[in-house]
């Protein structure tokens, strides 16, 4: 039984004939996995520590501490709520209709995006909730962060690199018929 493979560059093959549970399954899983340590360390937060509160007291390097979050990374745009909501809801809506698609992507860009998914979904889900965003992982020179940011981060990261990897490997290769051009000296 013969089984059409998708050979894509930088990727490991994707079989053509998978059905969508096992296309999107692990992706919407870990997905998933991202939304539910985000609000469970959220909720473990807001009950073991006050608004405004850090431990430990003395800690130069890293603390948890509880802040709530009305407004964009590092603080800004506080009170932008429904701006963050609205442009959420586009980017899961564009993420997963990506993730859908059959094999139009590499898996590891696929895992990327659903990194990006998770937490996205996590920080909507305090915004529509709670009207603000706790973050707690709390570097003492840096503005705070979450679960989330954390994914949401590693995920775009993943995703610059594997693009410029890509952009990289296809610049290096000659298309058939075409010839490479010879540097000679003059």
């Amino acid at each position: 039984m013969d089984q059409a493979i998708d050979e894509r560059p930088d990727s490991t093959p994707i079989e053509a004939s998978q059905s969508l549970a096992e296309r999107a399954g692990p992706l919407l899983l870990l997905a998933a996995t991202v939304f539910s340590l985000d609000q469970i360390t959220k909720a473990l937060i807001r009950n073991w520590l006050a608004e405004g509160e850090y431990w430990p007291a003395n800690a130069e390097l890293i603390r948890l501490s509880h802040y709530e979050n009305s407004g964009a990374a590092f603080g800004i745009l506080q009170g932008a709520g429904p701006l963050f909501i609205v442009t959420t809801l586009i980017a899961v809506a564009v993420i997963g209709f990506t993730i859908f698609r059959e094999n139009a992507y590499p898996r590891w860009f696929t895992y990327a995006l659903a990194l990006v998914l998770g937490g996205a979904i996590g920080n909507l889900a305090d915004r529509l909730g709670r009207g603000s965003v706790t973050d707690f992982i709390d570097p003492t020179h840096y503005p705070a962060f979450n679960i989330a940011d954390s994914s949401i981060v590693i995920g775009v990261a993943t995703l610059l690199i594997l693009t410029f990897f890509e952009r990289n490997k296809h610049a290096t290769e000659v298309a058939p018929g075409e010839h490479q051009i010879e540097n000679s000296p003059e």
